[in-house]
């Protein structure tokens, strides 16, 4: 099992106390989201956390198969679902290259993959879990956008402070900047069919993809 599962184990419980850093973002990148799906999808979210977003969209779609490698974040999602009386989620523990098997119809990945050991691996993971003509939804922090800034640096220099006092996952936090990610996300065999910027300010990249 991935080594960062400890962490997010550790933080669950506040994880999920925690209130959304950007409320109006995430709901931007929810709202584009939902335009996509239609009632009789079968949707896989990769690093689902606490079940929030799968929550949101579950009334939407057939069904929802919530992935993450935490089995304290799964344990209160299945718990939020409970109460919220939605019963189309299947909550699934495991890291991105354990996802369950295919086809769905479409796949998401929100604030996941600048925190995954590797980019490419991982897109090959979501192309094999789509037919051809499935889409890929993803929002990801490009923290290389802000390259050469004060902020910039501040992040470099925070996070392996973090990590050491465990306060950030053990794995390497990746600063992609947008031209890099939308490249490797052709290069997986995607058609690019929408990008966002949801917050603009330290760009949380928000791209929806065809599988070619």
């Amino acid at each position: 099992m991935n080594e960062d599962a400890p962490f997010w184990d550790k933080i669950a419980a506040k994880y999920a106390k925690d209130a959304i850093r950007d409320e109006a973002a995430y709901r931007q990148a929810l709202s584009r989201t939902a335009s996509y799906l239609k009632p009789e999808d079968r949707v896989l979210e990769l690093g689902c956390g606490t079940g929030s977003t799968a929550i949101e969209l579950a009334p939407q779609v057939a069904e929802i198969t919530a992935s993450d490698l935490s089995q304290e974040m799964l344990g209160i999602g299945r718990e939020r679902a409970k109460a919220a009386a939605v019963d189309n989620i299947r909550f699934h523990h495991g890291s991105v290259a354990q996802a369950p098997e295919g086809a769905f119809d479409v796949v998401l990945a929100h604030n996941l993959l600048h925190l995954l050991p590797d980019l490419n691996a991982a897109l090959a993971v979501v192309a094999s879990r789509l037919p051809k003509g499935g889409l890929f939804i993803s929002k990801t922090p490009c923290l290389g956008e802000a390259r050469g800034s004060a902020k910039y640096y501040l992040f470099k220099t925070m996070i392996p402070v973090m990590r050491f006092f465990g306060k950030a996952p053990g794995s390497a936090v990746h600063f992609f900047d947008i031209s890099s990610l939308d490249d490797a996300v052709e290069a997986a065999g995607f058609a690019v069919v929408e990008t966002g910027s949801y917050p603009v300010s330290t760009p949380g990249r928000y791209i929806v993809a065809r599988r070619l």
